[in-house]
């Protein structure tokens, strides 16, 4: 029973066991206790301090109650130097990496909310928050890795210098990444996009989702998500038709050849007239453009007054009808391919034109 072990007996050793699980399970008590009184009043009215009183009780995480049981218990034991240094470098590396995830859910908590309440009235705003997020998460981690470091008696001041030099070496063979990286920078900085917004990409469409470190997501009109580098998109030339504030349709059609000179004249005023009677159109020109293979073609310009893709073929919708309607009522004929044989019946000699007659004499 005289049993010793680093200079204390069974006894304190058992003492101490007896105190740490008795921390521990009091603070665990005393986080759920509070806990469950703060949830009903975060359902009942949505208040953010409650809300995030609860939401950093449920982020405490078991590893700092132990730590901090196992310093609690150690008090009452005479443990050499060395050892109980080590216990309490731990329970302060265990707490600064729980001040970490505490202040780590933080920022993205009033990011988030900024972002949500910023994408109804601009975009840009939320893309850029949600980048200054990431930035604050990076930074407030290197802060408590340098903390860390220091705590544990190394010298940072060294380590910062060691990486300023193994930083070079990291980043040449990185440099992909850290080119989405930046790119991603320039992106929310210059915003030749937004989350939302529909673009092109070469001969790939879709709506942007997210906008990240190293890639940006579309989602495609077929469903599937697109998802391309930073680096890839800044160097292609984008369209993006969500900043539109009209489009300009361009549209042609033939009319046959037998179609009088009246009626042929009366066409761009009849065009004209339909497309001005369509709302949220502006008509601007209809001409007769050129003398087709087997019609006579006319080219038609106007502009719908909205970026929609829906409202326009709605209007290019009701002009087709317009004109089909109109021009059978003023029996004009819509060409189609058509091609003309003449036949020669056998024994019967062709009749010759001046011209061809005259070779023929030669």
């Amino acid at each position: 029973m005289n049993y010793q072990l680093y200079g204390n007996s069974l006894l304190s050793w058992v003492t101490a066991c007896a105190i740490g699980i008795a921390a521990f399970f009091v603070l665990r008590f005393i986080r759920n206790r509070i806990a469950s009184r703060l949830e009903p009043l975060a359902q009942k009215r949505p208040i953010p301090p409650f809300e995030i009183a609860l939401q950093l009780l449920r982020h405490t995480k078991a590893f700092f109650f132990v730590m901090v049981a196992i310093f609690f218990g150690s008090l009452s034991l005479s443990l050499p130097p060395t050892l109980s240094r080590a216990i309490s470098i731990l329970t302060v590396l265990a707490f600064l990496f729980q001040v970490a995830i505490w202040f780590d859910w933080l920022i993205y908590y009033f990011v988030s909310r900024y972002a949500e309440r910023a994408m109804i009235r601009d975009a840009a705003a939320a893309t850029t928050a949600r980048a200054l997020g990431v930035i604050l998460r990076l930074i407030l981690w290197a802060l408590i890795l340098l903390l860390a470091l220091d705590n544990m008696g190394i010298n940072v001041t060294a380590v910062v210098a060691g990486l300023g030099i193994g930083g070079v070496a990291v980043a040449l063979a990185v440099q992909n990444i850290l080119g989405d990286l930046f790119s991603s920078f320039s992106i929310v900085l210059d915003k030749p996009f937004l989350v939302g917004d529909f673009i092109i990409v070469d001969d790939l469409m879709g709506t942007v989702e997210h906008v990240g470190l190293k890639t940006t997501r579309l989602r495609s009109l077929s469903g599937e998500q697109l998802v391309f580098s930073n680096s890839d998109l800044l160097r292609a030339r984008i369209r993006n038709y969500k900043r539109m504030y009209e489009r300009r349709v361009v549209f042609s059609f033939g009319v046959v050849y037998q179609t009088p000179y009246e009626k042929l004249s009366a066409i761009p005023d009849i065009v004209k007239a339909i497309i001005t009677s369509q709302e949220r159109t502006r008509f601007d020109r209809a001409h007769f453009l050129k003398f087709g293979n087997s019609s006579l073609d006319f080219e038609v310009v106007y502009y719908v007054l909205s970026p929609d893709y829906n409202v326009y073929m709605d209007a290019q919708q009701a002009i087709n009808l317009a004109i089909y309607k109109r021009f059978a009522e003023e029996g004009i004929k819509f060409a189609y391919p058509t091609q003309t044989i003449y036949l020669k019946a056998e024994g019967l000699p062709l009749q010759l034109t001046q011209g061809e007659a005259t070779n023929e004499a030669q």
